[in-house]
């Protein structure tokens, strides 16, 4: 092994800075020269590689975001854009390549792997919805700005006697919002796991206001049958029956552009020693994560065709603690 190569894909994640390091910084020390592929899947396919070394990787481990930039490829989704991909690679003499992303990204550097190139994957998304890794680069960080945000929401809320609905990320999976709603101690949660319609939800917050609570925060995922919108919607449509309106707060990409803690520092770049570690060993089309509190690989064989599912016994602690 002489040559290897590092990708960013997908959404960015706070942490994903770290790995670069690790990756550039353990494969160096491995002896191989290392490659930034710039803007994920799209640079892959077009040949946008620079060479890394120690100090291009210097004062970065703090910043949020990646250096190396992700972008959509509709192209590499495809076998034609896919064997251009191969073709940069092998141009480039690339011998292993390192894909820091999520669902997505770890979707398409399995199908380079089936195609016969050798490739690791790092566990980054900060909706933590990747089989592999009980959690992954990101969501600590992530979830740390959506409890800043329901704390100081939740301020205003008991000042005004109002209710607050908070809308954060997390795609199709809910388990931003009900970390952070278990940790902001919110009077409900509403994700794509466990449906809950207008009526429910506004059977919640009118018991908690008979509770004596001088508030009510609900936090929705941007993945649930109703988004935030929606329910504020409803409850304006029907504000004389419901007897109450609620405010809106969407915290979109607020989430992921964050400092990244000192957690995900260390995930970032003990996942990133891991897949150099695996790179070194010979053994490829593996995703490096967390499971159990150790850091281990998961075969993209079983990463692809696995869906990561939410434990319903945290949903069942929300409700019991919106008391």
């Amino acid at each position: 092994m002489k040559r290897i190569a590092v990708l960013t894909s997908g959404g960015d994640a706070p942490g994903m800075n770290a790995a670069i390091r690790a990756v550039v910084r353990t494969g160096i020390e491995h002896g191989w020269e290392v490659y930034g592929v710039e803007h994920g899947y799209s640079g892959l396919v077009d040949g946008d590689f620079r060479e890394m070394g120690p100090r291009s990787v210097g004062g970065i481990i703090q910043q949020g975001g990646t250096i190396l930039g992700s972008a959509r490829c509709p192209e590499f989704k495809t076998e034609d854009g896919r064997r251009k991909a191969l073709r940069e690679l092998n141009r480039h003499e690339i011998e292993a390549l390192v894909v820091i992303g999520g669902n997505g990204s770890q979707t398409g550097a399995s199908e380079l792997h089936k195609m016969g190139f050798p490739v690791v994957g790092v566990a980054s998304t900060i909706d933590n919805d990747l089989y592999g890794s009980q959690i992954t680069i990101g969501v600590d960080t992530a979830l740390n700005i959506a409890l800043e945000a329901i704390d100081r929401l939740k301020v205003t809320a008991s000042s005004h006697g109002r209710a607050f609905l908070v809308e954060v990320m997390g795609r199709n999976c809910g388990y931003l919002a009900l970390m952070a709603g278990i940790a902001g101690g919110a009077e409900a949660v509403c994700i794509p796991e466990f449906e809950t319609s207008p009526e429910l939800l506004a059977d919640q917050i009118q018991l908690a206001y008979e509770r004596g609570k001088a508030h009510a925060i609900v936090v929705v995922a941007e993945g649930a049958k109703y988004n935030a919108e929606e329910l504020a919607h409803y409850f304006e449509e029907n504000n004389e029956r419901l007897g109450f309106a609620l405010r809106v707060t969407t915290l979109g990409h607020v989430q992921r552009g964050g400092m990244p803690g000192a957690f995900d520092r260390l995930l970032g770049t003990r996942l990133a020693a891991m897949a150099t570690e695996q790179i070194a060993k010979g053994n490829f089309g593996v995703l490096a994560g967390q499971l159990k509190g150790e850091i281990t690989t998961t075969p993209y064989e079983e990463v692809v065709a696995n869906k990561k599912e939410l434990d319903p016994q945290l949903f069942d602690l929300a409700q019991s603690l919106a008391r």
